[in-house]
């Protein structure tokens, strides 16, 4: 019954099948909204989960199939129309939100309601030399596929940018016995999203680990025979030799049809609290989209989580199905690299004080973030006891003391209190 009711026009299309679109719609099912969903997504896969890519999936501890969202059985059974490699090319939207979506292929969807959730691509490596066999990037499962098998026949790895993907890969390189080389444009790791106590602390731990790091370094261009990628040059004039080159220097949202519909895309698709576009019957979550920034007015932010993606989905379909908004969460992420757990509660984004607890060791540290004497977030790196407190004191409104938290063995949990 459910199948058959799918098939007519769609209450409620949604482009883009990754993590923020299906939880759309399996929210919205929840919450009883009984019309038909439509899931285009323009990948030919069923939707699938995105972290193991640079994680198990990489290491080879997981297969395809271990990374299914949900079963096809499922989707058929909740009368979710989901319809891979089907890309959105063009959309026409009335006052209401009412349209049509025009498919790659010829093929139209129409809709009562739009959600958008197109995420974002990788962002382009600005020097020639990226069309050689052996440079790669890690988005999407076919990415890990590719990077995974290069991965098994390397012997000499750079990779382009710092960040969580990239470290995390640089630590399975490493853990192989690849020579691995990170080159980061700015002069630490990191430097957007955390102080610098913790990527100190993990590029020390890297370097234990035989990685090499190039600070403060531009990659002028990717040098092959012609075919195939054999050094990186820096714009110093250096080579550093290389048969696998990962480009891993972020992502640009997906907006080209956020921007055909004329919606404000300001780096990305601005969005209220219940991910609502300047049109108000189009809807948008996940990392194509900006939303305010929690603690600095009139600015936006960008949230590119697994975790923010499902809790902008919530919103959106509680706003979709009429249903009482859910409470706002505490946004968390995590990183695998080697026997390091990354986990951060919270956005560290605007902050004017942190506070280190550490015992000196190469185990593990946290770094407490804080704003106008408020706690606003934490990293803490195999300290779980302080990720909890932290997104427990953070869930409920209120703080923790920093002068008593720096000591590394007072239990956060201890030092909640109200804020001031």
């Amino acid at each position: 019954m459910m199948s058959e009711r799918a098939r007519g026009r769609a209450g409620v299309l949604v482009v883009g099948a990754g993590e923020a679109g299906v939880r759309v719609a399996t929210t919205l099912r929840e919450l009883g909204y009984d019309r038909p969903i439509v899931l285009c997504g323009d990948e030919p896969h069923q939707p699938y989960q995105r972290p193991p890519l640079s994680k198990a999936f990489l290491d080879g501890k997981a297969v395809h199939a271990d990374l299914a969202l949900r079963t096809p059985e499922f989707f058929r059974d909740a009368g979710i129309d989901v319809r891979p490699g089907r890309r959105v090319t063009d959309v026409e939207v009335d006052g209401s939100g009412a349209g049509t979506a025009m498919c790659e292929g010829g093929d139209t969807v129409e809709f009562d309601r739009l959600v958008l959730a197109t995420g974002a691509r990788p962002r382009p490596l600005p020097a020639d030399g990226g069309d050689l066999d052996g440079v790669c990037v890690l988005r999407g499962v076919d990415d890990a596929e590719r990077l995974r098998d290069r991965l098994a026949t390397a012997g000499r790895v750079v990779i382009v940018g710092g960040g969580y993907i990239g470290l995390e890969a640089a630590a399975l390189a490493s853990a192989r016995g690849l020579a691995t080389t990170v080159v980061e444009r700015e002069d630490r790791l990191l430097s957007r999203v955390s102080a610098a106590p913790l990527p100190e602390f993990l590029a020390g731990r890297h370097r234990e680990w035989g990685v090499e790091f190039e600070l403060a370094a531009d990659v002028r261009e990717l040098v092959g025979d012609g075919h195939r990628v054999q050094d990186v040059r820096l714009a110093d004039g250096r080579l550093l030799p290389a048969d696998l080159v990962l480009v891993g220097i972020g992502a640009v949202p997906e907006t080209t049809l956020a921007e055909k519909l004329g919606l404000d895309v300001r780096r990305g698709i601005v969005v209220d609290a219940a991910c609502r576009t300047s049109h108000p019957g189009v809807w948008a979550v996940g990392d194509c989209t900006v939303r305010p920034h929690p603690h600095l007015p009139g600015e936006l932010i960008a949230v590119e989580s697994v975790q923010n993606a499902n809790d902008q989905a919530r919103a959106a379909a509680a706003a979709l199905a009429g249903a009482e908004p859910p409470r706002t969460p505490v946004p968390w992420f995590w990183s695998d690299q080697r026997e390091l757990k990354l986990q951060i509660a919270g956005i560290a984004s605007g902050y004017d004080r942190y506070v280190v607890r550490t015992d000196g060791s190469v185990a593990g540290l946290t770094v407490l973030y804080y704003r106008g004497g408020a706690l606003i977030a934490a990293e803490s790196v195999n300290r779980p006891a302080d990720f909890l407190a932290v997104k427990r004191a953070l869930g409920k409104g209120k703080t923790i003391a920093p002068d008593p938290a720096a000591d590394p063995g007072t239990a956060l949990k201890e030092l909640i209190t109200d804020r001031a």
